[in-house]
């Protein structure tokens, strides 16, 4: 098959697109796309700012699937520096969970929660999501405020970190199922 000089551009046509729509989605590009916070401008505000110019009504399911979109850039790249679960340096089996290590997860975590509680402020539908938030945001400040990543000495002060570790061991799990069940207006 004899090839024209189209044929690779026109193939790079669609990753072109998926490339543009993937900075659309989780708002990365200019500065001009931030909110003035240092992170960029989030999805669901961007769709709601569309709604707004236009006087369309907001569509909940694509307002919520803007949503679960940038909480999972999150979510994803968290659960690629830190692991989850069991994977987490946090986690209750981890010879990690009073270190600095598991102190910058819990710092990434309870970023990622903060983030789904402001997407979710005002709106309903998000009852799982803005639950589980608030639980791994407390978790997360719990965890700092007892000192566990400075490695307790004393028995009650490492008994007192297990509980906020494990949660933020199983944050990004539960933020992505919040998201997921946000999708369903639950």
């Amino acid at each position: 098959m004899t090839e024209t000089r189209r044929g690779p551009i026109r193939a790079a046509v669609p990753l072109i697109a998926a490339a543009a729509l993937a900075v659309l989605v989780t708002g990365c590009g200019a500065d001009a796309d931030r909110d003035g916070d240092g992170r960029p401008e989030s999805a669901g505000r961007a769709a709601l700012a569309a709604d707004a110019g236009t006087g369309a009504t907001p569509d909940k399911a694509r307002i919520a699937e803007n949503v679960k979109s940038a909480l999972e850039v999150r979510i994803s790249t968290g659960e690629g520096r830190f692991g989850s679960g069991t994977h987490s340096p946090c986690a209750s089996s981890s010879p990690k969970m009073f270190t600095e290590e598991c102190g910058e997860a819990a710092d990434y975590t309870r970023e990622a929660a903060r983030f789904a509680l402001d997407e979710i402020d005002g709106r309903s539908g998000f009852a799982t999501l803005g639950t589980t938030a608030r639980k791994l945001d407390k978790a997360a400040a719990t965890y700092r405020d007892l000192g566990c990543a400075k490695t307790p000495a004393v028995a009650d002060a490492r008994k007192a970190c297990l509980d906020p570790a494990a949660v933020v061991a199983q944050g990004f799990s539960d933020l992505r199922d919040g998201a997921n069940l946000g999708l369903a207006g639950k």
